[in-house]
């Protein structure tokens, strides 16, 4: 996971007092914020989080690894002012300047819901600005959406450039609230966060606790699905019914180490099958055979086929002098064995020397 500094610029101004967001455009804001802390935190132990307001344009709390003290000084905001935009990410860039790891990408979230008032000439200008100095954009647009989203997705598009994707901006329409918005946004499940902003279909798991067993669980699934589709494909409605995928499973009722287990085991399930019967057979068949002494020597005893193993080695030449000294050796050793062999032949007694052709009534 990525390191990263963030400040989180808390829209403050007087129209934050609107009903239109419950209970209030404020009061709103304060979910999405603490979903957000909560998020980068967890998403490194290093990473550090501001806060500051874009109406009274105070910095509440300079970068720090506690959620709970940039928590209390969110609960203390007030409604006051207009928002400033311009200046406030000026204010927010000079904050990321005195971080304590200058190895942290630095990412500033603004929470917009109120009436844009700079140039878009200025506006360009301040992103042309913030590229040249590496620092990612966020933008969180509610309330005003219809008179700022032109504004603001300039903003954005010169901030990124032709190839960037490092900045976001998520327009919040009256309805769900901001953090079910950002659950679902590219500000969470962004290439920076890794994908973990989403479920991947399991609502009773939180991403933002365990993504990995959340992504795990998706990909053993997804795996899982396609390797039947093909099979059935493959047989054509004959033969045995592969069984279906797990997917009615209620994993809500299986502890953590189950649910990873039944994921390993979607994943490695059907690799035996990858193999064909005939051939499965013949390698079990040469298995046994490798294990039997008699071949074992047999083997061990054929000159050619250890030149021909010899000569597959790397960086072995079959054609130096010690090999050819090791090969006159073996072949030595194996007509001296023959010899010896045919002598002991020679000289045992018959099996039944007590019966002779005398004995023969």
């Amino acid at each position: 996971m990525v390191l990263e500094s963030t400040v989180i610029c808390v829209d403050n101004s007087e129209y934050m007092r609107n009903g239109d967001f419950v209970p209030t455009r404020l009061l709103a804001q304060q979910d999405a914020v603490n979903m957000l802390c909560t998020s980068k935190t967890r998403a490194n132990p290093e990473n550090t989080v501001g806060l500051m307001t874009l109406g009274s344009l105070k910095v509440l709390s300079t970068l720090t690894t506690e959620v709970g003290k940039v928590m209390s000084c969110l609960h203390s905001i007030e409604p006051e002012g207009e928002v400033n935009f311009l200046t406030g990410i000026k204010i927010a860039q000079l904050a990321l300047k005195h971080r304590q790891s200058k190895n942290h990408k630095t990412r500033i979230i603004l929470f917009v819901g109120s009436p844009v008032g700079a140039d878009e000439k200025d506006l360009v200008r301040l992103a042309k600005k913030l590229k040249k100095e590496k620092v990612n954009v966020d933008i969180v647009s509610f309330g005003e959406a219809d008179e700022n989203t032109e504004k603001l997705t300039t903003f954005i598009n010169t901030l990124n450039g032709k190839e960037g994707t490092g900045s976001h901006i998520v327009t919040v329409s009256v309805g769900p609230t901001l953090s079910d918005a950002l659950m679902k946004s590219s500000i969470l499940s962004g290439d920076d966060m890794g994908g973990a902003g989403g479920a991947g279909g399991f609502d009773f798991i939180d991403p933002n606790q365990d993504p990995e067993l959340a992504l795990a669980l998706r990909v053993s699934l997804e795996e899982q699905r396609q390797r039947q589709e093909e099979e059935n494909k493959g047989e054509g409605g004959e033969g045995e019914v592969a069984a279906p995928a797990p997917e009615h499973v209620d994993l809500s009722q299986l502890s953590e180490e189950e649910q990873i287990a039944l994921a390993m085991q979607m994943s490695l399930a059907g690799v035996d099958d990858d193999m064909p019967k005939e051939e499965a057979g013949s390698a079990a068949q040469e298995d046994d055979d490798m294990t039997d002494p008699d071949v074992m020597a047999d083997v061990m005893a054929d000159p050619e086929f250890l030149q021909q193993v010899l000569t597959d080695l790397p960086g072995v030449d079959p054609s130096s002098d010690a090999v050819k000294s090791v090969m006159g050796s073996i072949n030595k050793g194996n007509k001296n064995k023959k010899e010896r062999m045919v002598t002991r032949r020679a000289r045992a007694p018959p099996r039944n020397p007590g019966r002779t052709t005398d004995n023969v009534i």
